[in-house]
């Protein structure tokens, strides 16, 4: 049995991912922090095609948690191995810099930058003992060409894309392989309150992504097919920039 964890996995881009590694044969570790109803819901979905996993709630952004509760499944599971881990949870408060409070840029630092470091760290050592590993992080259009308003979004994204090229550089002789996927705009609960008619506008494609067209380049990099690709960022924006 193959295992991976998604963090985030309850909706959006996080749940069609783990929906997808389901069908390609993974045991799938759902990562939630809240909505323990929604995680349920991609859960019973991942059996109903008739894949596996199991829920597993911590907060991303604390190491305590982060170590009590995947720390532990690790040291209860030593006979198992995650060889897949997606660094996808992820939230915004969006806002222009002038107007950012001390909240708004911690917070959003604390749970896309912190969260990284935490997760990727716990789960590092076993893919270097074992040489097989493949860390994919969801980054952002934000992250590569920057938004109004996103300054603390934007700088996270940014920050993970800097990370991703560092650690392939570190581990890729022990046969861990660390990508990102940087999705435009998708159809998801964070884009639902966007003007889609006025934006596509600005989309070569003319329409925004759905969840599963990121969760297919997803799929590829946790697959042996992409174990010569490692270091880089695959753009799935519609041609909106590359």
């Amino acid at each position: 049995m193959k295992y991976a964890l998604v963090t985030g996995g309850s909706r959006g881009i996080g749940k069609a991912i783990c929906i997808k590694l389901a069908s390609d044969g993974f045991y799938v570790l759902i990562n939630y922090r809240s909505n323990k109803t929604e995680a349920e819901h991609t859960l019973a979905e991942i059996k109903n095609n008739g894949g596996d996993g199991e829920l597993m709630q911590f907060d991303v952004s604390s190491s305590e948690e982060v170590r009590s509760v995947l720390g532990k499944w690790m040291e209860a599971n030593t006979d198992k191995h995650i060889e897949v881990l997606v660094n996808n949870a992820g939230i915004t408060k969006d806002n222009l810099m002038v107007f950012m409070s001390d909240d708004e840029w911690n917070t959003v630092i604390n749970t896309n930058q912190h969260s990284f470091f935490f997760v990727t760290k716990q789960l590092l050592q076993n893919m270097i003992v074992k040489k097989n590993g493949k860390i994919i992080n969801i980054v952002s259009l934000s992250g590569q060409k920057g938004q109004p308003g996103q300054v603390n979004y934007a700088a996270t994204k940014g920050a993970i894309i800097a990370a991703t090229k560092s650690l392939a550089q570190e581990v890729g002789k022990k046969k861990v392989t660390v990508n990102a996927v940087a999705p435009g705009f998708i159809k998801t609960d964070m884009t639902s309150q966007m003007d889609e008619n006025m934006l596509k506008s600005l989309i070569p494609l003319n329409r925004f992504g759905e969840p599963e067209e990121v969760a297919e380049v997803v799929a590829f990099l946790a697959s042996g097919k992409a174990s010569y690709i490692t270091g880089e960022v695959i753009s799935v924006n519609g041609g909106m920039y590359s």
